[in-house]
């Protein structure tokens, strides 16, 4: 059994029970961009969290162990990503990402944004032209230091 098994089977289980990531993160107590980061094998929960998610998704208790587990970090299986969704990041990375280097450093210094110590809301924005997806990112700004 691996970390990526358990994630197949919350997946599964989702899927058959009809559950609502929100609902998830409701009872867990954390944001649901940060709980379903954490279910789909990204974080590492804690013994209460990963009993609240082990319920959810009806876990074993060696299941249940692997959700406490530090992961390893990165979810997609290429380097440039085949689904047109995740693509639409790399895109935006491709496109802007000189343009984020250069006004993070513009206002901030020589640095970087933290994925650490950060936050992300994700939510619907009702749009008479088509509903617009609205993400929040948040991290920290990291200097480079001397030495």
């Amino acid at each position: 059994m691996s970390r990526l098994d358990v994630t197949e089977k919350i997946v599964a289980a989702k899927v058959a029970k009809g559950i609502k990531w929100a609902d998830v993160a409701a009872r867990v107590g954390q944001s649901k961009e940060w709980t379903t980061a954490a279910c789909l094998g990204q974080m590492t929960l804690s013994a209460e969290q990963a009993g609240i998610v082990a319920e959810f998704f009806d876990l074993s208790p060696a299941e249940k162990a692997w959700l406490m587990v530090v992961p390893y970090k990165g979810s997609l299986p290429t380097s440039v990503p085949t689904d047109p969704l995740i693509y639409r990041f790399y895109e935006l990375v491709n496109v802007y990402g000189t343009t984020f280097k250069e006004l993070i450093h513009e206002e901030f210094g020589d640095g970087i944004m933290s994925a650490i110590d950060f936050k992300m809301d994700l939510k619907r924005e009702p749009n008479p032209a088509g509903d617009r997806v609205n993400i929040t990112m948040s991290g920290k700004f990291l200097p480079y230091k001397t030495y």
